[in-house]
């Protein structure tokens, strides 16, 4: 009978559990080219432009950025013009600052060229990073990323509103494109996968601080079809944040490590928290 009762209140106690709750956070775009990889090569230092914010990753249960600079297996890593490529060394810094998973769907995917794809890939999975928006074959693009953290499935997936950054004739079907006649079908598939799904969007008018309708089009729809967050890049500037239904909207959240001057009267840097009981989300907000 003692055995039977403790089995009842084991039971029980299962039942009865609360959900497990997860930290998730979010940092905008990271550029670890140019002046960024200059200054940390000077102080022979890849984790330097990461020690203001690293803390607070890396005491994330899963903590994602926007990884706006392919790597490169060979120079040039500085260029005057609008053209991002980091030295592989600086996987350090995404690894110091406790990074999980980055977007590689934005506008400089392409940078170091058809090749920087698969080796960009190739550094972040060595590395334990895992990348959405991006795939080397590109029927694996839209299944998206799925990571577990406390028994909780969460699902990401990325796209951009451009990939060739005027350097390309055509896309590559190996980095993920916004489109909104497949966006429902790409999260209902992954929420048929995982607890909640997260979308990265990098859309918008750089240095707008309002997010214009493409963006605010698209993720709503993402909401719609299931999606419990989106998170924006690309504008440079940190955007409003939108609860939306039953998720959250952060428009843009800016740079993180970029070597973008700060521009007057304008909030350039946010990081997003938002936790998570089991697959609902508890609360969010703007550090």
């Amino acid at each position: 009978m003692k055995r039977l009762a403790l089995l009842l209140v084991l039971a029980a106690g299962l039942r009865g559990g609360d959900p497990p709750v997860n930290r998730l956070v979010f940092g905008g775009d990271v550029m670890l080219g140019r002046y960024v990889y200059l200054q940390a090569r000077a102080r022979k230092d890849p984790t330097w432009p990461f020690r203001d914010v690293a803390a607070m990753l890396r005491d994330a249960d899963i903590a994602f950025v926007n990884l706006e600079s392919p790597f490169a297996p060979n120079p040039p890593y500085f260029e005057d013009r609008m053209v991002f490529r980091a030295h592989p060394s600086m996987v350090e810094g995404l690894k110091f600052a406790g990074i999980d998973i980055v977007s590689m769907a934005n506008n400089h995917a392409r940078d170091a060229g058809s090749p920087g794809i698969v080796f960009t890939l190739e550094t972040l999975a060595k590395n334990g990073i895992a990348a959405a928006g991006a795939a080397l074959r590109p029927e694996d693009v839209p299944k998206g990323v799925v990571m577990a953290s406390k028994g909780v499935r969460f699902g990401f997936l990325a796209y951009t509103y451009d990939q060739r950054n005027g350097n390309h004739p055509s896309d590559d079907a190996r980095i993920a494109v916004m489109n909104e006649a497949t966006l429902a079908r790409d999260v209902r598939d992954l929420r048929g996968r995982c607890d909640a799904v997260i979308v990265s969007m990098h859309a918008g008018y750089e240095y707008h601080e309002r997010p214009n309708r493409r963006q605010i089009r698209f993720a709503r729809a993402a909401i719609d079809a299931g999606a419990s967050i989106v998170v924006g890049h690309h504008p440079h500037v940190v955007q409003p944040v939108e609860p939306f239904q039953d998720g959250v909207i952060f428009y843009s959240l800016g740079n993180l490590v970029f070597d973008q001057p700060p521009k007057k009267g304008v909030r350039q840097r946010a990081i997003a928290e938002v936790v998570f009981s089991g697959s609902r989300i508890l609360s969010h907000k703007l550090y």
